[in-house]
């Protein structure tokens, strides 16, 4: 079974939310439409507690997309953004949630990361959307949404690790940085990871 996972939809994403993604905001319709390609579709949910060490606002002197090392792993530090239960955290009004069967929240633990929406970046804890596709059959994951070079990749490249034909629907995602996420999807080829545009 294919499945689509649909990455951080969230309005704090979207141009005019706390981290925008550049047209973040135009690729929704498409995912609407990708939603009836799949028998199964789940979502992932940055879900940050307000004192997320992830946040610049947590380090004296330290300003959004510095890079410091958090508890031994290299960190961007990021706006504060998708907080628990504020208006930036939720689901893009835009987004057709009626197919999703299941949301996946990461980010929860103030103490690390988590980009991917299988596992915190370092891989301490899963958030259970593996078992969950296991137990549904599913052998090809297709991934799209937000940002393209973060969440997007870490979760297509966690997928590939898990043994999953994995592509990164490429019409369908945005980045914060354009040039960056070229490389990345040079890398995530290299690894046996697919790129596409369409479903065929």
């Amino acid at each position: 079974m294919k499945a689509l996972i649909i990455v951080d939809v969230q309005n704090d994403f979207i141009p005019g939310g706390k981290l925008a993604v550049p047209e973040g905001d135009t690729i929704i319709p498409r995912i609407n439409e990708l939603q009836k390609k799949f028998d199964l579709v789940v979502a992932t949910q940055d879900w940050h507690p307000a004192n997320h060490k992830s946040f610049a606002s947590q380090h004296e002197g330290k300003n959004p997309f510095d890079i410091i090392e958090l508890n031994g792993i290299q960190q961007t530090l990021w706006p504060d953004h998708c907080i628990q239960g504020t208006p930036g955290a939720n689901l893009h009004l835009d987004l057709n949630t009626n197919r999703i069967e299941a949301i996946f929240r990461k980010g929860t633990n103030p103490e690390i990361d988590s980009y991917s929406g299988f596992f915190d970046n370092g891989r301490k804890k899963n958030t259970g959307l593996h078992g969950y596709l296991q137990d549904r059959k599913v052998d090809a994951v297709y991934v799209c949404g937000l940002a393209a070079d973060y969440c997007v990749y870490y979760t297509a490249m966690d997928a590939l690790s898990l043994g999953y034909s994995t592509s990164i629907l490429d019409a369908s995602v945005k980045a914060i940085d354009p040039v960056n996420y070229i490389d990345l999807k040079d890398n995530f080829r290299a690894k046996g990871g697919q790129i596409s545009s369409y479903i065929l």
